[in-house]
């Protein structure tokens, strides 16, 4: 079954055409009748809160869609007398632990409603991410907001162990269990056999690298739908309200992240949005006034507002002692002392220019109300623009070459026409043959990574169709276990396993 969206012969002939992932749905009886990996994937972004509820076929490794429920941050209930304000999102709503947990709550449970599963019996995993860090002050505070979603998912009923870990096979459903490795490797921390930058302390350099982690484990699930081999070395962009992402090498069995994203994307299509007076000029959206069937205006006009917005966009290397990029907290000099590249995208500084983007905005919409094409044309060749700027910066710092596969999640990245133009600017890079074959576009990307790293916490994954290991190469199962082999268990592993009775082989393997 192929995703890929249609294309005519001519299209076929003469023009390079986008590889478009969507999610496809799986039926309830279909859910019930073969053994399906059930995740959610619970988000609280600046934009949007999602729970997603995702099922993987555990023959193929193929994800699908059960039920997405998406609600507007912005429309969190407000803070009660005697609760402390723990973060704010990138237009300022306010945030506590408990409206945090409430809103997590009840985003699950009305997704589990709507699909007719619950939440005690049917579900198999939870994991929890978030892009609401602009105004934190350092990246290892992202840990006490991830426990203020696990709050909400204790109190919608998620079962505390499906959020952890499986430490031995009894940890394992039953029917499960054919699928998992978890007595012959363990899972290190490398999600779709890629390790995280981490700081001296341990704790993250960057304060949405967990989003980048999931993003690109996505993007490798969704590129199973496609010919686009998306596994080390591979860069990912995630252009949801803010930036993320992660440059991969290709060390084996687990490759290292080189690079990371961080900053503005979404936010500057929100902020030219804002000026038009269509939407709240302080929280509105380019999502409020998105429309799939408006064909946008690439002409003379909306490259010429395009080029402006761009010159206001800096997307360079984040400079040595900057504790904040883009509004995104980051850690420079752990990020050096680890090997890692920090890239960038902001308007101004942290966001000073946000408002002239408005500006804009509003310009556009005074000239051209009549006709919105204009404004969506706008839009697309902006962030198409961006794509190319941040991939730059890759090749200029040497974490990008023609090994290298790409892909792009994320509403300002996937939305409109943006695949096809940011198609068009990769081919000028001249870095592939065949560039279609090497980019791929994905929805949901942060769904379907929390479907990958559920399975990977759980040593399951496919050796047949491995989404670890390096491009257009075999799994890395016997890797792994050679590897862990002459490293050595973990202690608390090494204890359980020494408790237990000899097993039967089991099939499955890295994810």
């Amino acid at each position: 079954m192929s995703l890929t969206k249609s294309m005519s012969l001519f299209d076929f002939i003469y023009k390079r055409t986008p590889r478009i992932v969507e999610s496809p749905s799986i039926s309830y009886l279909d859910l019930k009748r073969e053994p399906h990996y059930i995740v959610a994937s619970v988000e609280v972004g600046n934009t949007t809160t999602k729970s997603i509820l995702t099922a993987t076929e555990m023959e193929t490794g193929r994800t699908y869609l059960i039920n997405k429920t998406v609600k507007m941050t912005r429309n969190v209930r407000e803070p009660k007398a005697g609760e402390e304000i723990f973060a704010r999102t990138l237009n300022g709503t306010p945030l506590t632990e408990e409206s945090i947990a409430e809103l997590v709550r009840d985003t699950l449970l009305e997704s589990h409603d709507r699909a007719r599963l619950d939440i005690k019996t049917d579900l198999d995993f939870v994991v929890r991410s978030t892009g609401v860090v602009a105004e934190l002050d350092s990246p290892d505070q992202i840990g006490a907001f991830i426990q203020a979603l696990a709050k909400g998912c204790l109190m919608a009923g998620v079962p505390p162990r499906l959020m952890t870990p499986a430490m031995s096979i009894y940890n394992i459903p039953e029917k499960f269990r054919s699928y998992t490795q978890i007595e012959k490797v363990a899972f290190c921390g490398a999600v779709a056999s890629t390790y995280s930058p981490q700081g001296s302390t341990g704790v993250e350099i960057v304060a949405n690298e967990m989003e980048g982690e999931l993003a690109t484990a996505g993007i490798k699930e969704g590129s199973r739908w496609t010919d686009v081999d998306f596994r080390n070395p591979c860069l990912s962009m995630d252009f949801g309200t803010t930036l993320k992402g992660r440059i991969t090498n290709d060390e084996r069995p687990y490759s290292r992240t080189i690079g990371n994203f961080l900053g503005l994307a979404g936010a500057i299509s929100d902020a030219v949005v804002q000026g038009t007076g269509l939407v709240d000029r302080r929280s509105g959206a380019a999502l409020d006034i998105f429309k799939a069937d408006v064909e946008p205006d690439y002409g003379r006009d909306a490259r010429a507002y395009a080029e402006r917005i761009d010159e206001l966009i800096t997307i360079d290397k984040v400079p040595k002692g900057r504790k904040k990029y883009g509004m995104i907290p980051v850690n420079p000099g752990a990020a050096e002392k680890n090997g890692v590249v920090l890239i960038g995208c902001d308007a101004g500084i942290n966001g000073s220019d946000l408002y002239e983007l408005s500006k804009i905005g509003g310009e556009i919409y005074r000239s051209h109300s009549s006709d919105p094409e204009v404004l969506f044309g706008t839009l697309d060749l902006v962030s198409a623009r961006m794509a190319l700027r941040l991939i730059k910066i890759g090749i200029d710092e040497g974490l990008v070459t023609g090994k290298t596969a790409l892909g792009i999640t994320g509403r300002a990245g996937i939305s409109g026409k943006k695949p096809a133009l940011i198609l068009e600017e990769v081919e000028k890079l001249r870095l592939y043959d065949e560039p279609e074959k090497n980019l791929v576009f994905v929805d949901d990307g942060l769904a379907r990574g929390a479907a990958v790293m559920a399975r990977c916490m759980n040593s399951m994954g496919t050796p047949n169709n491995p989404l670890g290991g390096v491009r257009h190469s075999r799994c890395i199962l016997k890797e792994r276990m050679d590897h862990e082999s002459k490293k050595g268990q973990p202690p608390i592993l090494k204890s359980i396993r020494s408790a237990e009775k000899p097993r039967a082989y089991y099939k499955g393997g890295q994810p």
